[in-house]
């Protein structure tokens, strides 16, 4: 592939990520966070098991079920909960900390050093981000912050 269209592709993931805050206010009805989770990951599920056409071994299936309970009903869940109540630009922002969170996660869980630069980096991310997208309307709803971050 061309570099340009690693860069096209490499832009198209963001792009279609942010796409979800504006579908979810704007074309989506309201209040039903689980269902629209479950109508996200269901597809993927289903396509993939038409693929391999097989079920994980008896012994993986709780394995499976914990994985995709984590890390997509739960993600997702909490995701849509957080579109739902706070504007775009503030789950922006919030969604800016995920940098720093790696950082303080990563120094809890591997014992990897925190180092001033990535902490840095992370705060003028974070920085950035607010500047760009925060507005006079950002209202800040304490139970969609807990589900942004």
């Amino acid at each position: 592939m061309s570099r340009t269209t690693d860069i096209l592709l490499t832009a198209l993931a963001p792009a279609v990520w942010g796409s979800t805050y504006l579908v979810t206010t704007e074309a989506l009805p309201g209040g039903y966070p689980v269902t629209l989770a479950v109508l996200r990951a269901l597809p993927a599920g289903l396509l993939l098991l038409m693929v391999t056409r097989c079920l994980p071994p008896r012994a993986w299936l709780g394995r499976v079920a914990l994985l995709g309970s984590l890390n997509f009903a739960l993600f997702w869940v909490l995701l849509f909960v957080a579109a739902y109540r706070l504007p775009g630009g503030v789950a922006a922002t919030l969604g800016s900390f995920q940098a720093m969170m790696v950082i303080i996660l990563a120094r809890g869980w591997l014992g990897t050093p925190v180092r001033a630069g990535a902490v840095a980096a992370a705060a003028i991310a974070v920085l950035g981000v607010g500047l760009l997208v925060l507005g006079p309307e950002a209202a800040l709803d304490p139970v969609g912050i807990a589900a942004g971050l």
